[in-house]
């Protein structure tokens, strides 16, 4: 998909990115100081991304060069009563940054949502991401100050999960 800035374009990934998607990953987690954090391999994206459809991913590339993506999902509002996309990561290499790739990433998205008959767009930002915060805000979006995310993750989550003893 061209876009409005020279030798820069869009594309949904393959499972040919699946190494190119994890680099990318593991990049976003340095920045991030969360490098400890990842745990995905080649073999989960291939099979969550390709196989299960679980989300889908989009690599930006700028003269023919990959220099980041974003990864997203639908969900639901059950207020709205129709789905939504959330952008789990977007990232672009630091030296490609303040090029407007960020814009036209969340732009493609906000017009990928529009076509899919979603209601929102949504994503997180860790609230010291200061430089994100302020370039989100300029773009029009909100924060959700009254809500907070929870997560249930490895032990919490298989203990919660041991108390179900029916059947699906």
């Amino acid at each position: 998909m061209q876009t409005n800035l020279p030798d820069f374009k869009l594309r949904f990934a393959t499972t040919n990115d699946v190494s190119l998607i994890l680099g990318f990953i593991k990049e976003l987690a340095d920045y991030e100081n969360m490098s400890a954090d990842v745990v995905a391999t080649e073999e989960i994206l291939r099979e969550s991304l390709f196989e299960r459809n679980i989300a889908e991913v989009i690599i930006g590339e700028y003269k023919n060069e990959p220099i980041g993506f974003a990864l997203f999902f639908h969900n639901f509002s059950t207020f709205l009563g129709k789905p939504g996309i959330f952008l789990e990561d977007l990232y672009v290499q630091p030296e490609m940054r303040g090029k407007g790739i960020g814009k036209i990433i969340l732009s493609f998205l906000a017009k990928l949502a529009i076509d899919r008959k979603c209601g929102r767009l949504e994503w997180c930002c860790l609230d010291w991401n200061e430089p994100s915060i302020k370039f989100y805000k300029q773009l029009g979006a909100s924060s959700m100050d009254d809500w907070t995310v929870y997560r249930l993750d490895d032990e919490a989550l298989d203990q919660l999960a041991s108390g179900f003893g029916g059947k699906v």
